[in-house]
């Protein structure tokens, strides 16, 4: 059986320069947030351990200090590798201070990366990120200015091109489950996903490396084989803390862990407002039949919402990149995670399905649009949330519909006898010229014949070969005043510009 032993000593394990790979999720999922909280402490005590590589899938934290903020201290953490930067925003404040290496890799090649590594393969090699900002030739995936080194290639294979992401030496591997048994397999029966776990232990076996799960509780008994997700061979060491959370706002909630089938009546409705308006929208693009969705985080889990607050919501196969299918996703800090999910498999595989096309269409949020179609979710201005499965999904979906309002910071908006009237504009601009970083390429969607609709409280456009088209608008707003005037580029406007349904409109 694996070592069990104290926290204090699992982070004397861990050496200046070492390269350490972590698991967990946003809203601290499967995090092993109080080692990390510890190699925060230590740090500070000590300055040691220093000039740390961290390399992680998911977004780690809860925006309030968990997860990777935890070591948001200069000089600790030297390079950071991550799928997502949105739930720790100081240690995105080092990076946007250029104190450290920020690098952003797709949150499917970051997963898919740990499997390659323990299969001893040369990294991954796939079509995800070409043309955005991923993409050598644009950004490569460097995060600011005192990130140089290129970790990305471009590759040609069969006459196409490839992006190649080379493999990842790990020195430590810091993991999460619910159970150590007595031969220190890991069992996650309170956890609310499974993410990468195995595949990130394996990697950091065969990479000679060290392997600490963090665990809630100890058991003398064998474990049941089938509900073992972290194999005890693969594991060096643990570490047990009774206080472990499910997420941070849940100490444990059997519907998220898939133990229990609680009924969805409960869900509050979602008032009526901007939110509301393009939630209703786009779940007007939901497939009939059984079709396999993905919704993203932030606006796009209003559709999951509405589907309740309507009673379609048990017709849908909403899936989430954490690996839930089924169920309810759960909006905000926890995203990730699914009320009454139907399953709960691992995140590499939940990608490999959907960069093989196994999504019938996805929602995703957008920060920004420009005149060609391309969307901006990763970086703006000051703000460095980074492009999560974002590009995995959109690239490979067959519909894309993105998400959001016209403007942003301040736009207040009323609905009235079935109109919409914008009381407050906005101060910022979503519609621009250019987008600050491209983390949805029109142009690999228009070459590849990908449909793409953008769905607003007051307007609806599509991709065109020549980029946006205006096709809807919302009943009570003024096109050239509301629309065309709160825009930094003309686009085309269809014959057929037609009004946005009636039935969005209707107040509760």
């Amino acid at each position: 059986m694996p070592k069990v032993i104290s926290m204090e000593e699992a982070v004397c394990l861990i050496q200046d320069g070492q390269t350490i790979a972590i698991m967990g999720s946003g809203g601290a999922v499967n995090e092993p947030s109080s080692l990390l909280k510890k190699i925060g402490e230590k740090y500070v005590k000590e300055h040691k351990p220093k000039n740390l590589t961290l390399y992680h899938a998911c977004g780690l934290g809860d925006k309030d200090g968990l997860g990777t903020d935890a070591l948001a201290h200069e000089g600790l953490v030297k390079r950071e590798i991550a799928g997502y930067w949105g739930m720790a925003p100081s240690m995105a404040q080092l990076a946007l201070d250029d104190k450290m290496e920020a690098y952003n890799f797709p949150q499917g090649v970051a997963a898919q990366m740990y499997r390659a590594v323990a299969a001893d393969k040369p990294g991954v090699i796939t079509k995800t990120g070409l043309y955005t900002f991923i993409d050598p030739r644009v950004e490569g995936g460097r995060m600011n200015r005192r990130t140089t080194e290129d970790l990305i290639k471009v590759v040609e294979l069969n006459g196409e091109e490839w992006l190649w992401y080379p493999a990842i030496k790990f020195d430590i591997g810091l993991v999460r489950g619910t159970t150590a048994d007595c031969n220190g397999n890991i069992t996650c029966e309170e956890e609310a996903a499974i993410l990468d776990g195995r595949s990130l232990a394996q990697a950091v076996h065969n990479c000679g490396g060290i392997v600490i799960a963090q665990v809630k509780y100890v058991s003398e008994e064998k474990a049941h084989p089938k509900k073992v997700t972290i194999p005890g061979i693969y594991v060096d060491y643990i570490v047990v803390d009774p206080e472990q959370k499910q997420t941070c706002q849940t100490v444990y909630d059997p519907a998220l862990a898939g133990n229990v089938m609680t009924p969805f009546d409960n869900v509050p409705k979602m008032e009526m407002g901007a939110r509301k308006i393009v939630a209703r929208r786009a779940a007007k693009e939901l497939p009939k039949g059984d079709a396999v969705i993905n919704l993203g985080v932030g606006m796009p889990d209003g559709i999951a919402s509405v589907a309740a607050e309507d009673g379609y919501l048990n017709r849908l196969h909403l899936t989430v990149e954490s690996g839930l299918i089924g169920g309810m996703p759960m909006p905000g800090v926890i995203f990730g995670t699914s009320h009454n999910p139907d399953a709960i498999i691992d995140m590499a595989s939940q990608f490999d399905f959907y960069d093989g096309g196994g999504l019938d269409v996805c929602f995703l949020g957008m920060a920004q649009t420009d005149k060609l179609g391309n969307v901006n979710s990763s970086k703006t201005g000051r703000m460095l949330t980074g492009c999560g499965g974002a590009i995995n999904i959109s690239q490979n979906a067959r519909k894309v519909v993105f998400c959001g309002t016209f403007t942003a910071k301040g736009l207040k908006v009323e609905i009235c006898n079935g109109k919409l009237n914008i009381l407050q504009e906005g101060q910022i601009r979503k519609l621009v010229s250019g987008v600050d970083q491209i983390t949805f390429s029109g142009k690999y969607a228009v070459s590849v014949g990908q449909p793409v609709l953008y769905v607003t409280e007051r307007a609806v456009f599509e991709l065109g070969e020549d980029g946006m088209i205006l096709v809807e608008i919302a009943p009570g707003v003024d096109l050239e005043q509301d629309v065309l005037g709160q825009m930094d580029f003309v686009p085309k406007v269809s014959e057929q510009l037609k009004l946005m349904d009636e039935d969005i409109f209707y107040t509760d």
